[in-house]
């Protein structure tokens, strides 16, 4: 069984690509929606994040993401720090999940740090899906509810388009003009058939 990643940048278009390739069969793993319950339902991780963060970062309906969001994206090292505390058991999860789909051709963790948490490293493939920046900063303002400035933080503490396209074994173009599904199905072809 091959691991592949797919990522990019906020906005590219990773769901779409992983709800195409789950309709092919292959089993997706989403590291960020893991961690963002590991954030609410971990105790380690609970414990860690309000020793930090002080206790006021949770309310009475779990994290607060956007008041947690307004201080990661604006200092590097509290999302240095977040990072440390939620990948090490995002990846554990992965690993085990893994075994569960060991008779498929492949499998597919989604991770919009792929690259930057070096994550990338244990896959056998990357797959990055690239969008022009205003495309992905309105289509995440209009998913996100987000402004036009909460973007542009999230999107400075990514990789470039450019510094994901160099690191990936494939890329997607999303950018509304070129065919997606295309695209998506070759890559798929290609990776079944290594």
């Amino acid at each position: 069984m091959l691991k592949v990643g797919v990522t990019g940048g906020i906005g590219s278009g990773k769901t779409l690509v992983c709800e195409v390739l789950k309709k092919l069969g292959v089993p997706v793993f989403n590291a960020d929606n893991v961690a963002k319950d590991c954030l609410n339902t971990n105790r380690d991780i609970i414990n860690s994040i309000t020793e930090y963060f002080g206790e006021e970062i949770y309310e009475n309906n779990g994290l607060n993401k956007k008041k947690l969001a307004g201080i990661v994206f604006k200092n590097k090292n509290a999302l240095q720090k977040i990072n440390l505390i939620v990948h090490p058991v995002v990846r554990q999860k992965f690993i085990d999940w893994c075994k569960l789909h060991e008779d498929k051709p492949y499998v597919v963790e989604e991770a919009a740090i792929l690259f930057e948490s070096g994550a990338y490293k244990e896959l056998d493939y990357t797959i990055n899906i690239t969008a022009p920046e205003q495309i992905r900063i309105e289509r995440v303002m209009k998913r996100d509810g987000s402004t036009y400035e909460e973007v542009r933080n999230r999107m400075s503490n990514q990789f470039s388009d450019e510094q994901r396209m160099q690191l990936a074994d494939f890329n997607i173009i999303n950018d509304n003009e070129k065919m997606i599904l295309q695209q998506i199905l070759e890559i798929h072809n290609k990776i079944i058939n290594k």
